[in-house]
């Protein structure tokens, strides 16, 4: 089955298209709508049927309820009363918990038009744009070591990853820059900004993790968009609030799209734990006039997984997943 169209998504955000009087389209009313905790929720079987999508139920071990929306090519999971959600088996992390009220399930509007649109059919370029320059960020650098375990820095390895990945794109005939190519401290708010004077078509703020407690336990790849208007973060530290919007907002659909191409790569050709794709307000991302990732390729802290970060043959493989993932947003959306 076809990705929905256009038209077909509208439908399924409850926005079918009615004529003005001035003969201009313009949005109405069609999927049934509540009001949860101040958020629009439209009624996910109406979504569902406008999006050729079969919605099935279930109940889980603990007796949650499950639901699975699925066609030939794409197939959703959510759980009531969760912000956990998987796209195609990836984890994507939703912006507000799924709602029952009186027999029926609810997705927010925000989620359906900034999580699942953009998934469903990948958003293409204006006027036939081509990708052509990537911007690779490591993180931190010179006096902004990073994570530290033991005499192992963040900042070494996201150079040697970001290395590595524009190795592989030149061969694929992109033009890739670095916001730093040595041990050197650069600005928050200027890396984005180097990406802008560099016209690059793409941002790519590469990082490790680290964690605090459970350092035994806690591993797996994790991939940042920006956070859309209107809705709170799914980083650790936390935001709160609703959010204003940035000028990254302006590339929301492609930037949910380009995390979870990335998240997909990563999961699928490391096998490493699925921590999905979330969304955050870091500064790289706020500032991005290009669509814009942030990825956490690993938990450093970790025994295990930390060895392999610090592997050179271990992160050649995860150079060659996430220039895969470029590559793969790049067909999908020209």
């Amino acid at each position: 089955m076809k990705p929905p169209t256009t038209v077909a998504l509208l439908a399924a955000l409850g926005l079918a298209l009615a004529t003005n009087a001035s003969g201009a389209a313009t949005p109405r009313r069609s999927a049934e709508t509540i009001q949860v905790a101040g958020k629009e929720y439209v009624r996910l079987s109406d979504w569902a049927k406008a999006s050729g999508l079969e919605l099935r139920s279930s109940r889980g071990p603990g007796r949650e309820e499950t639901l699975q929306l699925s066609n030939r090519s794409s197939t959703l999971s959510l759980t009531v009363d969760s912000r956990e959600a998987k796209v195609n088996g990836v984890t994507v992390w939703l912006l507000f918990p799924v709602a029952a009220r009186n027999g029926a399930a609810y997705v927010s509007r925000l989620d359906l038009q900034t999580t699942f649109a953009p998934l469903l059919t990948p958003p293409k370029p204006q006027s036939g744009a081509r990708i052509k320059t990537i911007c690779l960020d490591p993180g931190h650098g010179g006096k902004d070591p990073g994570n530290r375990v033991g005499r192992q820095e963040e900042k070494k390895h996201t150079l040697l990853l970001a290395q590595e990945i524009r190795d592989q794109l030149t061969r694929a005939g992109l033009k890739v820059t670095l916001t730093r190519a040595t041990d050197s401290f650069v600005e928050l708010p200027e890396r984005s900004r180097l990406a802008g004077r560099r016209n690059a078509d793409l941002f790519v703020s590469l990082h490790f993790n680290s964690a605090e407690t459970a350092r035994n336990t806690v591993h797996g790849a994790e991939v940042y968009c920006l956070t859309p208007a209107g809705a709170s973060s799914t980083n650790a530290r936390g935001e709160g609030g609703g959010g204003g919007s940035f000028a990254g907002n302006r590339f929301n659909a492609k930037n949910i799209f380009l995390a979870y191409q990335v998240q997909k790569a990563l999961t699928r050709s490391l096998a490493v734990e699925d921590r999905g794709v979330r969304r955050a307000r870091f500064a790289v991302l706020r500032d991005a006039v290009m669509p814009a990732v942030l990825i956490e390729a690993g938990f450093m802290s970790h025994p295990a997984e930390g060895r392999k970060i610090f592997d050179p043959a271990y992160r050649r493989q995860m150079a060659k997943a996430i220039a895969d993932a470029l590559l793969a947003y790049k067909a999908a959306v020209e």
